[in-house]
């Protein structure tokens, strides 16, 4: 089992809730410290932050993956949420989602790595993040 990422307030890294699991928001940091600060300018190529994106991708699978019981692993995921700090002008927002989701169909699989996805544009995130990975994940076991 994978160090759970450092709460940054009163919260949990994920719950489970029978077969679901729901991950609190996770922004790019690595042992606790932010990677990155930034936003989403008009201009910015979608793809600038990936590699912030699929870290804060990593600890919201990590979060999850630590919920799991001896024999079970992530069969699905359900639904993800990705927030980008954007100036009001940026529109690329499902291109810069991409790297979450290509990080999670990497370590899961296409068909279990890739469920529904929101790309949303917010006007800041904790610590100035230019990103933030939520997921809800469904759990079954494992065929081993």
């Amino acid at each position: 089992m994978a160090n759970d990422p450092i709460p940054q307030g009163m919260y949990k890294p994920a719950v489970r809730f029978g077969d679901l699991i729901f991950t609190a928001g996770m922004t790019p940091r690595r042992d606790g410290v932010l990677l990155a600060q930034g936003e989403y300018l008009v201009l910015t190529d979608p793809e600038y932050y990936d590699r912030e994106i699929r870290q804060a991708a990593e600890n919201a699978l990590t979060a999850a993956r630590n919920c799991l019981k001896e024999g079970e692993e992530i069969v699905q995921i359900l639904s993800l949420t990705v927030y980008l700090r954007t100036d009001v002008r940026f529109t690329q927002h499902p291109k810069a989602a991409n790297a979450a989701s290509a990080y999670l169909a990497e370590q899961l699989g296409p068909d279990a790595g890739i469920g529904a996805r929101a790309a949303v544009g917010v006007a800041s995130l904790p610590g100035g993040a230019p990103a933030e990975v939520q997921l809800i994940a469904g759990v079954g076991r494992s065929e081993q």
